[in-house]
């Protein structure tokens, strides 16, 4: 019998939650302050997937024409009734929205539920008397409280509040930073499955109870035990159409951010466990490795090298904010991307602050990514690049200086990063072109350092002496990017052309 290995997507998709339909699951993510939002993939195994929609095209408020790390569209919950997919998103500073579509791979409508800042985690649960119920935790940031799990009456359409929240679970004794929780019917009993004791180092819990709003017993279903996995975190439950049933949960992987697992899951005494008991105390452990959910289907994979030769962009990539509809081009050149070298009206031109920055998640722990890139310069300053981001971050590309080209590499530090952050840039090398053309390439080494490398045939690179650490975002992984801008912060026509970009392992 087939097996499958741990982690079974080593890409940064936190806070996962899966549904089965048919014999389709259908996976959602966090995506925060990057457009397209909320990354809808596909499996007909639970372990192969793809990427193939975004619940939102643009992120629905103004703020975000600009990047807003840190805020965004957090922990989501997709849902299957009456021919509809639901999928209940939470902007931390805006409320509780949810996206409804007939189509999965079709556009999405979008409303306004509960315009609470600071309620997170939504998930929806319609009991069997019709009634329908929403479980929910608080940011603490916004709302000045956490380690709870909450609960309020929707209408079961899921267009209105009917009633006052209430708290149903306090873990700030037994279960701190209690969050993320996802609400099932099982046997009679209402279950509400949550993480506790944060993404490091934290445990699966469950309450359980007749009643909706309570009382409620309380049990520890996975922790780390012996395993070798720690802070097995948010996640969801899904019955294969075989009848097993498996839990999707994320782990902190650091520097890629959180990446993807996948548990069986039976149920002893009517409770869940996820994992296996390993040690016989009753508690599950996350496994490294189980037999597949369900053999012979698609192998499916998450795009990662483009060769821009589509009239769309590709589904691996978002942009760090709602673009501008004139900051990119698929059809100004043939086979290549086009990104304009914009100018940042608001403060200075650094990465970080630039929504027209495309960025795509890792898919491996080390990688070589090469691209093809060509400089279109009209103005001193003008620069294309491709990079990684991070609150520590490194830049490789062409610059024109109004009388010719280099190559030019620089370093970005962020700092205050509890959300927005504050950056600043500094340039590390300085190397003179005879043209306006360069083979980029970054190396991701196993250590979570990186190399930057530029050529001017393709063939012998030269590297950037300094070493680049990889380091995270504000709770994303480090990501990938491409970017032109003008470095002075001036207008220009200017124009970052890239051909490719080829990711080999």
């Amino acid at each position: 019998m087939a097996e499958y290995a741990n982690p079974i997507i080593y890409g940064d998709y936190s806070d996962p939650d899966p549904i089965r339909v048919g014999d389709d699951f259908y996976m959602v993510a966090s995506s925060f302050t990057y457009a397209p939002g909320i990354p809808i993939l596909h499996s007909r195994d639970m372990v192969h997937w793809e990427i193939v929609n975004y619940a939102l095209r643009t992120l629905p408020f103004e703020k975000y024409s600009k990047p807003s790390h840190g805020s965004g569209a957090w922990a989501p919950a997709i849902r299957y009734r009456n021919g509809e997919f639901l999928i209940f998103i939470p902007f931390v500073d805006e409320g509780i929205m949810v996206a409804r579509s007939k189509d999965i791979l079709g556009e999405f409508e979008l409303d306004m539920l509960a315009p609470n800042p600071g309620w997170i985690d939504p998930c929806p649960i319609w009991l069997d008397d019709g009634r329908a119920f929403m479980v929910f935790a608080y940011a603490r940031s916004r709302a000045g409280i956490n380690n709870v799990i909450a609960l309020v009456e929707i209408d079961p359409e899921c267009r209105r509040v009917l009633g006052d929240p209430e708290i149903i679970f306090d873990g700030n004794l037994i279960a701190p930073i209690s969050e993320g929780p996802k609400a099932y019917l099982h046997d009679g009993d209402i279950l509400i499955l949550f993480p506790a004791g944060g993404v490091e180092r934290g445990w699966q819990c469950c309450i359980r109870g007749r009643d909706i709003h309570g009382p409620y017993e309380y049990r520890v279903v996975m922790h780390q035990g012996r395993s070798s996995t720690r802070g097995a975190h948010q996640g969801g439950w899904v019955t294969a159409p075989d009848g097993s049933d498996w839990f999707l949960h994320f782990q902190d992987a650091g520097e890629l951010g959180r990446i993807i697992h996948l548990q069986p899951m039976r149920f002893v005494d009517g409770w869940p466990m996820m994992g296996a008991d390993i040690d016989g105390d009753g508690i599950g452990e996350p496994v490294q490795g189980w037999r597949m959910p369900v053999d012979d289907a698609p192998l499916y994979s998450i795009a990662a090298s483009d060769g821009f030769d589509s009239e769309r962009l590709g589904l691996q990539w978002q942009w760090q904010a709602n673009p501008d509809d004139g900051a990119y081009s698929l059809s100004r050149r043939n086979g290549f991307l086009s990104l304009r070298c914009m100018r940042n009206r608001d403060r200075e031109n650094l990465m970080w602050y630039s929504p027209h920055v495309l960025t795509q998640i890792p898919q491996s722990d080390s990688f070589i990514a090469t691209a093809y890139a060509e400089l279109d310069g009209m103005v001193d300053g003008d620069y294309a690049c491709i990079g990684f981001s991070g609150h520590l971050y490194g830049l490789i590309g062409i610059a024109y200086d109004g009388n010719g080209y280099s190559i030019r590499a620089y370093r970005g530090r962020v700092t205050g990063t509890a959300f927005e952050g504050e950056a600043e840039e500094s340039l590390v090398e300085v190397h003179p072109m005879e043209s306006d053309h360069a083979y980029l390439r970054i190396e991701l080494r196993k250590d979570m350092n990186y190399v930057l490398s530029y050529s001017e045939d393709g063939e012998h690179f030269s590297s950037i002496k300094r070493i680049f650490p990889l380091v995270r975002g504000t709770w994303t992984g480090a990501k990938l990017l491409l970017w032109a801008s003008n470095r002075k912060n001036a207008e220009s026509e200017g124009w970052g052309e890239f051909d490719y970009i080829r990711i080999t392992r």
